[in-house]
């Protein structure tokens, strides 16, 4: 069983940067792949970012791509998702995901969501 608890959410404007990070609890968190999801209003969740147990081994959605950053701290069973140049329309509850082996549409641990709200 793992427990996951996000924060860091908030309201910034257009351009500015958030820092979003989800602590695990429970057995095992560097054996997950981590995920971060979002959910915008009439909208189906996406899947924003996710990282396997190496550093190095990423997937960004096209729309993000060179604006955010996911990171993991295995020590601290931790994992984030920096935010910069953020845009309106990344306005959306976030969700931090865990799943073993790859990330899917449908992980097994969910958090309960963080809201982020970008101003035009």
């Amino acid at each position: 069983q793992v427990q996951l608890v996000e924060s860091g959410g908030g309201l910034v404007q257009a351009g500015g940067s958030l820092r979003l990070s989800c602590a695990a609890s429970g057995r095992a968190f560097n054996s997950y792949v981590m995920g971060w999801f979002r959910q915008a209003p009439g909208k189906e969740r996406e899947l924003v970012a996710s990282i396997r147990w190496t550093p190095g081994d990423t997937y960004y959605t096209d729309s993000v791509k060179g604006r955010f950053t996911i990171s993991r701290d295995n020590a601290k069973n931790t994992v984030y998702l920096q935010m910069n140049s953020l845009k309106p329309e990344d306005t959306a509850v976030y969700y931090c995901a865990a799943n073993p082996i790859k990330m899917t549409t449908h992980p097994t641990y969910w958090g309960q969501g963080t809201q982020v709200t970008v101003s035009s």
